[in-house]
């Protein structure tokens, strides 16, 4: 349970972005197949850009924590999948 606290803690500082990224897809495409795939793509980079460049540092922490970069990048994919369906659910039954 604090690994999984842990790995949320870490996705608060992508929240924000996902956020604006989520209301972009639903205001040009409300559907689940092209948001899951823009979602990927963006983790991909998200991973990417934190293990290539300074930002490494960050994930010292979880390495201590024994939580691997490939379980912290995808328990952060299906957390952001989730809240996007949620949130694209909602905005198609609402508009």
């Amino acid at each position: 349970m604090y690994k999984f606290l842990a790995i949320l803690s870490f996705y608060k500082s992508f929240a924000t972005w996902s956020f604006i990224v989520t209301i972009f897809i639903a205001l040009f495409t409300p559907q689940l197949i092209p948001a899951t795939c823009i979602k990927f793509f963006l983790t991909l980079f998200a991973w990417y850009y934190t293990s290539e460049t300074s930002e490494k540092r960050k994930l010292t922490l979880y390495k201590n924590l024994g939580i691997s970069s490939l379980t912290l990048f995808s328990t952060l994919f299906i957390v952001d999948l989730i809240l996007t369906f949620l949130f694209l659910t909602l905005f198609t039954e609402f508009v």
